[in-house]
């Protein structure tokens, strides 16, 4: 067994995890700042750094435990579908399989997402999600309620949980939503923020840092009805 310990940067984490398991990883455990993933083959831990040797370890309990539960905003359980911890009362459960593709709802972005959809998805709206990646904020929106969610992403690889389309919200009629969510970057959301503005009446976008440095979200109100 070999591990290869890496220092992402915070905004690549999510895509960093999901090349890693791609590429056969065995299993990943988390610190600050950094990851560490195992390979049972030296040449494939190789690909991603030096490697050093590890004695046996049972790695699928390892990863298992390295993603606990997270409870987030006032009304998500968000767990990977092998944590038997009962859900708190007063909250949905909102599992994801970690690694498959970005979005796991460790990232401080995801979780700001997630609070904005608890204040602004309302039972019966119409949510767009672009960019979606694990699906986490798709399923979030169903959970609260949402009429019709409906996701995209360049990725054909993302996962499923909803209608689906490769592409993104340039591909989307004017004014089809109730909301837009994307969790993306700071060049795509400024980029694209038009866009985001044309399709829904009201806009949650993340995935960028604010002045100060610190992960943000924000919450942009267009052609609010009367």
């Amino acid at each position: 067994m070999f591990s290869v310990r890496l220092e992402p940067e915070p905004e690549g984490f999510d895509r960093l995890v999901a090349e890693l398991w791609e590429r056969g990883t065995s299993g990943i455990t988390e610190g600050h700042g950094y990851v560490i993933a195992f390979f049972e083959d030296e040449a494939d831990a190789r690909e991603f750094g030096e490697p050093e040797t590890v004695p046996d370890v049972d790695w699928v309990r390892e990863t298992e435990e390295a993603w606990p539960p997270i409870e987030a905003g006032e009304k998500f359980f968000v767990a990977a579908p092998w944590r038997t911890e009962p859900t708190p009362p007063g909250r949905f459960r909102l599992e994801i399989n970690p690694g498959l593709q970005c979005g796991t709802g460790q990232h401080p972005c995801t979780r700001l997402c997630l609070e904005a959809m608890e204040r602004v998805v309302r039972p019966g709206d119409s949510v767009l999600d672009v960019g979606s990646g694990s699906g986490i904020l798709s399923i979030a929106a169903k959970l609260l309620g949402a009429g019709l969610v409906v996701a995209c992403d360049i990725d054909p690889e993302a996962e499923k949980p909803v209608p689906f389309f490769v592409g993104s919200v340039d591909a989307v009629r004017s004014g089809a939503f109730d909301v837009v969510v994307a969790n993306i970057s700071e060049d795509v959301v400024g980029e694209m923020r038009p866009e985001f503005e044309r399709v829904a009446r009201t806009a949650i976008l993340s995935g960028f840092q604010d002045e100060r440095g610190e992960w943000a979200c924000v919450v942009l109100a267009v052609n609010e009805p009367e």
